[in-house]
């Protein structure tokens, strides 16, 4: 008897400490003929989905794949994404959350030969030092400007 992944639990509970938060739940993946997402949105190979209650319907994340409807340009598709090309799942206002090291190679995966495995893929960083710029640029009230936060994604292998 084979046992099942941790992966799916840990984005199940990440997914779901997000939305407790009030946070925006995104999910960085890889894009191979397995994962259906509308053409012309992933780059390089990656896509970064947003995940929370108002912009996912039908949203199930199941021990195989993350299944959900939601508009892109106004016009609703059905997306699928294997829980085993899941890069990261994490929080948009602060960048908290987990990185995983994929299942599935580079090149299935149409990612460059020359990224290394357990390397933080690019999209990651720069969605996480997006997500603690935004959160330094924008005090509130009196309180003086917060200095930007590191990620806090732990990779997971």
């Amino acid at each position: 008897m084979s046992t099942v992944s941790t992966k799916p639990y840990l984005i199940r509970a990440i997914w779901e400490w997000c939305v407790d938060q009030g946070f925006t739940p995104y999910v960085a993946t890889l894009v191979d003929a397995q994962t259906r997402v509308p053409p012309g949105y992933a780059r390089d190979g990656q896509i970064v989905l947003n995940l929370s209650p108002d912009a996912t319907g039908q949203l199930q994340i199941a021990n195989d794949f993350i299944t959900f409807q939601a508009r892109f340009g106004g016009v609703a598709h059905s997306l699928v994404v294997p829980i085993a090309n899941v890069i990261a799942v994490y929080a948009r206002e602060n960048g908290q959350g987990m990185a995983f090291e994929t299942e599935i190679s580079g090149e299935e995966a149409g990612v460059d030969a020359d990224e290394r495995p357990g390397e933080m893929p690019d999209i990651v960083e720069d969605m996480a030092d997006a997500a603690a710029a935004a959160k330094a640029e924008a005090p509130s009230g009196d309180e003086p400007p917060r200095r930007p936060r590191p990620s806090h994604l732990t990779v997971v292998k």
